[in-house]
C-alpha cells in the first residue's frame, strides 16, 4: 500500500513564502523513516532537519514541495480563498501527482479536523480514489507526515534565507508577533519590497486602516 504524508511549513508569518510539502512511500518501509529519526519537525533541531532533509528524499519513492510565495497567497484571497481553502487546493494538487492509496495529512480546520479532508476531496477527481485522512497532530502520529513537515520546514527556512541576502535587510522572524518583522512591515509594505509581504493579513489590513483614516483627517 502506498502511503502518503502531507504538511506545511509556515502557515502564519506576514513576511515570506508558505510551503507545502508530500512525500510517497510503500507502508512496508515506513519503518525505515523511523529508523533514520524522522519525527515531526517541531521536535528537531535544525541542524537534525537539514541532516534528515537529504536522507528522507532518497529514502521515499517520490515527493513533491510546493512553494506559495506571499504574492500568490495575496491573489487567492482577493478572490476569497483563505488560508485553508488555499492549503487544501495545494494538498489536493500532490495527492493527484503522488497517487497514493492513502493519505495523511495534518489538519489546520478546528474543531473538526475531518472537514479538511472534506475540502481536499472537493478538489480530487471524482475517478481518484484514494482514502484521505486527516488529523490535528497528524505530524506527531504518523511519521509519513512527520517526514513532509521535514522537507517543508528546510525548504521554507531555506526560501526565507534566500529572501534576506536578496534585500541585505534584517526582518527578524517574519511572524506578526516579533517587533523587528512589524517595523520591517510598516517601513515596507507599499514600496519595492512589498512583494515578500502577506497583504491579507489583518496586520496590513490596519495598517491600511490607519493610512485611510489619516489621509481623511488630511480633507477635514
Amino acid at each position: 500500500m502506498k502511503i502518503c504524508g502531507i504538511d506545511e511549513a509556515r502557515r502564519g508569518p506576514v513576511i515570506g513564502p508558505m510551503v507545502i510539502s508530500g512525500i510517497l512511500i510503500d507502508d512496508s518501509n515506513s519503518a525505515e523513516l523511523k529508523k533514520i529519526g524522522v519525527k515531526d519537525s517541531k521536535l528537531l533541531t535544525p541542524k537534525q532537519r537539514e541532516a534528515l532533509f537529504p536522507k528522507i528524499k532518497k529514502l521515499v519513492e517520490n515527493y513533491k514541495v510546493i512553494i506559495i510565495s506571499a504574492q500568490e497567497i495575496d491573489s487567492r484571497a482577493s478572490v476569497g480563498l483563505n488560508i485553508n481553502q488555499l492549503e487544501a487546493l495545494k494538498a489536493a494538487e500532490i495527492i493527484k501527482d503522488l497517487k497514493p492509496d492513502i493519505a495523511y495529512v495534518d489538519s489546520p480546520t478546528s474543531p473538526r479536523a475531518s472537514k479538511f479532508a472534506e475540502m481536499i476531496r472537493a478538489s480530487l477527481p471524482k475517478d481518484l480514489h484514494v482514502d484521505i485522512i486527516a488529523e490535528h497532530k497528524a505530524d506527531v502520529n504518523h511519521v509519513e507526515v512527520g517526514a513532509a513537515s521535514i522537507l517543508s520546514k528546510v525548504t521554507g527556512d531555506e526560501e526565507v534565507e534566500k529572501i534576506r541576502k536578496e534585500i541585505g535587510l534584517d526582518f527578524g522572524s517574519g511572524y506578526p508577533a516579533d517587533p523587528i518583522t512589524m517595523g520591517f512591515v510598516r517601513e515596507h509594505w507599499e514600496n519595492k519590497l512589498a512583494k515578500y509581504i502577506r497583504h491579507s493579513w489583518g496586520t496590513i489590513k490596519e495598517l491600511e486602516k490607519l493610512k485611510n483614516q489619516k489621509t481623511l483627517e488630511g480633507f477635514g
